[in-house]
């Protein structure tokens, strides 16, 4: 633990002064487990962690999501400025390293330049960080969206696997969705790498592939050295839907909008909700996608919303068409149903305007996963191997 402050204390650029650092170094010393976070957004995965892992020292270049970060989990651990200006060997000690690397460069919906482009390359800039810390984590998250263990037959993540090899770790990827948990569908990948001698309780893992592991991600691994099946228990039963988590309260979007955007509705689908009774409270989420030259407004009838997505990650904010009363109206998600959909607490704080709360949210992983991930995986790594 004397380590552990040293590294508190040479930490400048994060703490004014040790004074004003104290109240933070004495609650990182009592911790059992501490953890750093790249590209840590608004703090979801520090959110899905509470309880388990405390936050030692977080980084994002974006002030308004450090704004998110700092109202909920404190600001005298954050370290706000590009990834490229951090240096590994004044990063604390700590067992645990979880990185979220930027997507637009992997995902479907953006220009898949692929890994070694310029922002999903990022993570290269945080594996230079890794090796520049005297004491390396024993375990390293990395997480991304599918494209990239889909893409190119896998290429992006077989590069990225053998990249942690090469650095004495042994790797698997696993493909979670938050609609086990939450009314939202958002598949994402999670690579988890532990050092190569560190201990590895036969209960996180397999011989096989399980629930975990998508075709996609089978293709990727073949052959991989280092591979590990990790093994986690399947979540309850989901029991909330999205009507569930609507504010139906919100005001709709003005009547000349909400003609324009019901008008772009497909006849298939605007039959589907003539269909429905009219009586009940219903929730049919959207975007607006090209088909064949036309702009039209898709829709799901699942009760689970389309992933949260940014303009940035290269789509465009998500529509409710809502029978609500027995009338048929039609806004945008409210960054409080955007909240909710990535399973953060209504006591969440989301300062700023509403584009930079639909953002925050748009580009974090959703609280949930993080907890089943602690909870069953990353915890029992990190207690066997104290």
């Amino acid at each position: 633990m004397l380590e552990t402050l040293q590294q508190f204390n040479r930490l400048a650029s994060i703490v004014p002064s040790r004074e004003t650092a104290a109240p933070y170094i004495v609650k990182a010393i009592r911790a059992k487990h501490g953890f750093l976070e790249f590209f840590a957004g608004s703090g979801l995965v520090a959110e899905g962690f509470s309880g388990k892992f405390t936050p030692l020292w977080a980084n994002d270049n974006c002030a308004k999501k450090a704004d998110v970060y700092s109202a909920n989990h404190g600001k005298r651990h954050f370290q706000l400025g590009s990834i490229e200006s951090i240096q590994g060997e004044c990063l604390p000690v700590a067992p645990l390293a979880w990185a979220s690397f930027p997507c637009q460069d992997l995902s479907l919906a953006g220009l898949t330049d692929g890994i070694h482009a310029s922002r999903s390359g990022l993570v290269w800039e945080w594996l230079r960080v890794i090796d520049e810390m005297p004491s390396r984590p024993k375990i390293l998250v990395a997480e991304n969206v599918t494209g990239l263990v889909s893409l190119n037959g896998g290429a992006h993540y077989r590069i990225l696997h053998e990249a942690l090899v090469e650095r004495g770790y042994r790797v698997g990827a696993m493909l979670i969705n938050a609609e086990l948990w939450i009314p939202q569908s958002r598949p994402r990948i999670f690579i988890v790498a532990i050092v190569e001698k560190a201990c590895l309780p036969s209960s996180l893992t397999g011989t096989v592939p399980n629930w975990l592991h998508t075709s996609s991600i089978i293709r990727a691994c073949d052959s991989l050295k280092d591979w590990i099946w990790w093994n986690l228990p399947l979540p309850p039963q989901r029991k909330i839907s999205l009507e569930d988590i609507v504010e139906w309260d919100a005001m709709p979007q003005d009547d000349e909008t909400q003609k324009r955007n019901l008008a772009l509705i497909s006849p298939r689908h605007a039959k589907l909700l003539e269909m429905l009774p009219h009586n009940k409270p219903f929730a049919a989420p959207g975007y607006k996608r090209t088909r064949n030259g036309h702009q039209v407004l898709e829709l799901r009838f699942d009760h689970i919303a389309g992933c949260l997505r940014t303009p940035q990650g290269g789509s465009s904010r998500q529509l409710l068409v809502l029978i609500n009363s027995g009338h048929l109206v039609c806004r945008l998600l409210t960054v409080r149903e955007a909240a909710r959909l990535m399973g953060a607490p209504d006591s969440y704080k989301l300062p700023g305007s509403y584009n930079d709360g639909y953002k925050a949210m748009g580009d974090g992983v959703a609280v949930p996963v993080t907890q089943w991930l602690a909870k069953h995986l990353l915890l029992p790594l990190v207690e066997a191997n104290d």
